[in-house]
């Protein structure tokens, strides 16, 4: 496996080195797996928030904004005993922010979900994901203080994060959201990003009953370093307290020939290491290239993971910065005690308002300690429109096969997922 890792990274780099007399243009906006591009196909427009000259200005001239979201989605599972499940939900986001006033302001949102009983199933045939499983979600999703200080600012309280191992992970209902205390500096292209949270909560926290739950046992401290122009660059350290120290890595470059013709490539390392017996211990390698020719996008990613002996991958708080993450299955479904390998290859294609997404996965393994291994593959088939800027429609579908058992598992199902998302 490593004289892979070693083949596929000086592929690569040998690729941007020669391109190194090309033309070089800023970044264009691009989508480093199909999770992310789901994620993305979702996220809330956020408001610029204006100044104040009085202190009781920041209240008159604050802003509310939000999102209305409905969500009809469902599984045909395969597994024989196994029944479907799916729910209709209805909620979203209601968020109001103050003006800024001498480098300071707050705001506070509400993020709702509540299933639509007619076209909700009843007991065990109800889909969770959406709304809890008691079928409603109801928090203050956000709720924060900000100052602001030339290029230096400081956030506390409820807030989101989109970092490559703690992010908000839209791709249901309720996207995660962080209590933490967070420090951002920048200095022209190049940001640095550091903070300690507390808890969460969200779609990857299973919506917890019980409110924000612990991050890492005692909290999770991380800072990082990035920029993104022409050549992209990441640096992140993690440390996820009682379970994982975490260094993150990734870097690369975006060349574009001419208006209507690109490329970028990426590489990535992500090392874990284990804390208190955790059993989270592992190295990752990872690297994608995509060609961009008009509207029409060509990717192919790869993942690899090193796992110790008996050991496992770690997820992270969200939904992970790997280039092979899927909808729902990520290089961590097929890692736990063994080393294991991801590929996926995908196409994309913008006409208008609408945009296509397709992409195949190939998740597999080599044994455990018990001889057992594991091969899944799924493919995602996405589909957007957008009325204008504030009204669209998402659809997502996911086909997910066992390929290392001879009988349906646990991992055979269909997932589809409409979606209907109003900013305001």
């Amino acid at each position: 496996m490593k004289k892979t890792n070693i083949f596929m990274m000086s592929a690569l780099l040998s690729t941007s080195t020669l391109l190194s007399a090309q033309e070089v243009v800023k970044k264009r906006d691009r989508i480093s797996s199909p999770r992310k591009a789901i994620d993305t196909m979702a996220k809330m427009k956020t408001k610029d928030v204006g100044f104040a000259q009085t202190f009781k200005n920041m209240f008159v001239d604050g802003k509310v904004s939000g999102q209305v979201r409905v969500i009809n989605a469902g599984y045909n599972q395969k597994e024989s005993g196994v029944k479907d499940t799916y729910a209709t939900a209805l909620g979203g986001i209601l968020k109001y922010e103050l003006a800024e006033f001498n480098g300071f302001n707050a705001a506070v949102a509400l993020y709702t979900s509540h299933d639509i009983n007619f076209a909700t199933g009843s007991d065990d045939k109800q889909n969770p994901e959406l709304s809890s499983s008691d079928g409603s979600y109801d928090e203050l999703g956000e709720a924060y203080i900000n100052y602001k200080y030339k290029d230096l600012s400081f956030r506390a309280g409820r807030q989101t994060l989109d970092t490559p191992l703690v992010d908000s992970d839209d791709i249901r209902m309720i996207q995660n959201s962080f209590e933490a205390y967070t420090a951002k500096y920048s200095y022209k292209d190049v940001e640095f990003l550091g903070g300690y949270i507390n808890t969460w909560d969200g779609f990857d926290q299973d919506l917890e009953d019980n409110g924000f739950a612990k991050a890492g046992k005692r909290g999770v401290g991380f800072g990082g370093i990035s920029y993104a122009q022409e050549y992209e660059f990441n640096l992140w350290y993690y440390n996820i307290t009682g379970y994982t120290n975490i260094t993150y890595l990734d870097g690369g470059i975006n060349y574009k020939f001419s208006k209507d013709m690109s490329i970028h490539a990426l590489l990535q390392y992500q090392n874990e290491s284990e804390l208190e017996k955790s059993g989270y211990n592992s190295s990752i390698y990872g690297a994608t290239f995509e060609f961009v020719l008009y509207d029409l996008g060509l990717n192919i990613a790869y993942n690899e993971a090193d796992v110790a002996y008996g050991k496992q991958t770690y997820a992270g708080n969200g939904g992970g910065a790997l280039f092979t993450s899927m909808d729902t299955t990520t290089i961590d479904a097929v890692s736990q005690g063994r080393d294991s390998k991801a590929v996926v290859a995908g196409i994309s294609y913008d006409l208008g308002g609408a945009k296509f997404l397709y992409a195949y996965g190939d998740f597999d393994s080599s044994a455990d300690l018990n001889g057992i291994k594991e091969h899944i593959v799924e493919q995602d088939i996405g589909v957007k429109y957008s009325f204008n800027d504030d009204f669209m429609l998402n659809a997502v579908f996911v086909m997910s096969d066992d390929r290392a058992r001879d009988i349906k598992s646990q991992n055979d199902w269909d997932r589809f997922q409409l979606m209907a998302n109003y900013n305001f």
